[in-house]
């Protein structure tokens, strides 16, 4: 088939899905003018890939996290029963798109409401210490304990 007419066959259905021979993904791609824009399945989707979806970058257990809204993270464990709305008052930055807010260190007036979804066990982390020549092996293992947390709101 000649490219030029394969190209006018694609512009003519303005949508093409391309994906390899017997694999489950695929990618559908949309044709604006003369770009193609990868079409996306969700509105989420749509606005993380124009920049617009609102975010936040939090601190909780030590560790900092980037969030948005309808996302699931797993933290380090938190007291709180399942079920339960919790608000994490520690955000260090919020944003939308190019437009972010950094504090010193925390935004005055930010918080993150999230829903504690479940709490569990991580996978093992196994040790093993030795010492070559000197017939000492030592075995451990450690599984940390997480909170599993869907974020609901962010308030700026």
């Amino acid at each position: 088939m000649d490219l030029e007419l394969y190209e006018a066959s694609i512009r003519y259905r303005e949508t093409v899905s391309v994906g390899l021979p017997g694999s489950r993904f695929r990618y559908t791609y949309k044709f604006f003018g003369e770009v193609w824009i990868p079409r996306l399945r969700s509105a989420a989707g749509a606005l993380r890939l124009r920049g617009h979806q609102m975010y936040a970058v939090i601190k909780t257990g030590g560790k900092q996290y980037k969030v948005a809204v309808g996302e699931k993270i797993k933290v380090e464990q938190i007291a709180a029963v399942v079920g339960q709305e919790i608000v994490i008052d520690q955000v260090l930055a919020v944003g939308t798109g190019a437009d972010v807010k950094v504090g010193t260190p925390l935004v005055a007036g930010a918080s993150v409401t999230a829903k504690v979804l479940s709490h569990g066990l991580s996978d093992k982390v196994r040790i093993f210490k030795m010492r070559r020549r000197k017939h000492y092996q030592r075995h451990a293992g450690h599984r940390q304990r997480y909170t599993e947390l869907e974020i609901g709101a962010l308030v700026a």
